[in-house]
């Protein structure tokens, strides 16, 4: 039998074994968690840098390359070393009498290529994934030739796109862009597609897109102007967050949604006009500014992010100093909305001359326009000047058939709409003409025109009969 002694060093021996042999469990579950990951991290880094072919481009830089798409496709693949100088990206690759579009550019692909410099994405390429330009700090150049294709390129990250380093986007080895025209046929500029782009000082949207998503100009710290059409439904976050030089934007009466930080950090801002179409302003929109005015035309005010808030829509600064004027009519109930009522000085624009007021609240509407044949050439006017005209003309006989023979009449459908930043689209005006001398429909005084004066000649006409 054990003594009093005995049995308490016992105890403790048994209990220090225990607690011993748990923390050695513990710690060989941990060491074999830890070979563990070792071992998946091998099976990813293995599996990102292998490759399915290696194929030089024109000039003779090997690239490595997967199959995507059940073999039809490409995307380039890490290299098993270093991508390195110049890299062409060509837009198809021919292996084994087999030819194949370049579609995408795959995870990790030119990770820690710190001594590429140049870039060329062809237009075929459509998603670029993960980190697959992390790290490569002597990046300067990002060149494409397709500025509608690298629009809808889906950028995985931050790192998925080379501006992120390059900051200087050319259209060929020599040109580099800084006045950014849009091409008409875009209807969304995806996330982060021009995304810290410091050579560009401009950008024009064309009325062909409807959204601008994410972060697509964050950080172009030299853009002082952007024009953003009547058609952009969506301003998404952060859209133009660190614009630091952009001094105006007008905002169209068409957009819907103003994203969280769409503007944060515009510093040369000094004043805004929200449209009535706003439904929803986001936390920090317009955070990061000091603007003296901030007019609101919208006349049923919904709840914005207040003073209070972690993340404000508008600095403390605008709330406090600066002038909101709201349409006539509606001052009691911004006083009384969550956000709007933060605003210290509150003003119903009245229109009188003299008035404090530095923005005007009424909106303007392009007037509709005329349509002529000149010379046997369509042409448009306007009284609005200064706008853009967007047009479509249409062939009746642009269709299929299924006969042995086919009438042509000759009959083409114009239609026209006139536009301008700051404005309202015009109403759209149509006409139809026949290129066999019948000259339009709708040209009731046949002056080779269609526009209001023939609706009045067609009151006279109805009047004369009565």
């Amino acid at each position: 039998m054990f003594s009093p002694l005995n049995r308490s060093y016992l105890k403790s021996t048994v209990l220090h074994y225990c607690h011993t042999n748990h923390i050695t469990q513990k710690i060989m579950k941990k060491n074999n968690f830890r070979m563990l990951a070792m071992m998946l991290f091998s099976m990813i880094v293995l599996n990102v840098s292998a490759h399915d072919i290696a194929v030089a481009n024109a000039d003779g830089v090997t690239i490595y390359y997967n199959y995507t798409n059940n073999g039809k496709e490409l995307e380039v693949a890490k290299s098993p070393g270093y991508y390195k100088g110049n890299v062409v990206i060509p837009d198809e690759v021919t292996y084994m009498n087999i030819t194949r579009k370049v579609t995408g550019i795959g995870v990790y692909a030119f990770e820690y290529c710190s001594d590429l410099t140049s870039i060329t994405i062809p237009s075929n390429v459509t998603n670029i994934g993960f980190f697959a330009f992390y790290f490569c700090d002597g990046l300067k150049k990002v060149i494409v030739k397709d500025i509608a294709a690298w629009c809808g390129i889906n950028f995985s990250d931050n790192y998925s796109n080379p501006l992120y380093y390059a900051h200087h986007l050319y259209s060929n080895e020599y040109t580099e862009i800084t006045e950014l025209v849009i091409p008409n046929c875009v209807t969304s500029i995806g996330y982060g597609a021009f995304s810290d782009c410091y050579s560009l000082t401009s950008a024009t949207i064309p009325n062909s897109v409807t959204s601008i998503e994410g972060s697509t100009f964050s950080g172009c710290i030299s853009l002082t102007s952007v024009t953003i059409p009547n058609s952009v439904k969506n301003i998404g976050n952060n859209a133009f967050n660190g614009c630091y030089h952009l001094t105006s934007v007008t905002i169209p009466n068409s957009v819907t949604t103003i994203g969280v930080g769409a503007f944060f950090a515009c510093y040369h801002l000094t004043s805004v006009t929200i449209p009535n179409s706003v439904e929803s302003i986001g936390e920090s929109a317009f955070n990061g500014i000091y603007l003296t005015s901030v007019a609101s035309l919208i006349e049923n005010p919904f709840e914005i992010a207040g003073k209070n808030s972690d993340n404000p829509s508008f600095h403390n600064d605008t709330f406090n100093n600066a002038t909101l004027y709201v349409p006539i009519g509606t001052i009691d109930k911004y006083k009384s909305t969550a956000g709007w009522k933060d605003f210290r000085l509150i003003e119903e624009w009245t229109g009188e001359e003299g008035g404090s007021d530095p923005v005007t609240l009424e909106t303007k509407k392009c007037a509709t326009p005329t349509i002529s044949i000149v010379n046997g050439e369509l042409e448009f006017s306007c009284e609005t000047e200064g706008v853009e005209y967007v047009s479509e003309v249409t062939v009746a006989d642009a269709k299929k058939n299924y006969s042995s023979k086919v009438s042509l009449t000759g009959v083409y459908k114009v239609s026209v709409y006139a536009m301008k930043d700051g404005y309202e689209n015009s109403d759209v005006a149509t006409a139809e003409f026949t290129m066999s001398g019948g000259g339009m429909k709708g040209d009731v005084n046949v002056d080779g025109k269609v526009n209001a004066l023939d609706i009045q000649e067609v009151i006279n006409i109805a009047a004369a009969v009565e």
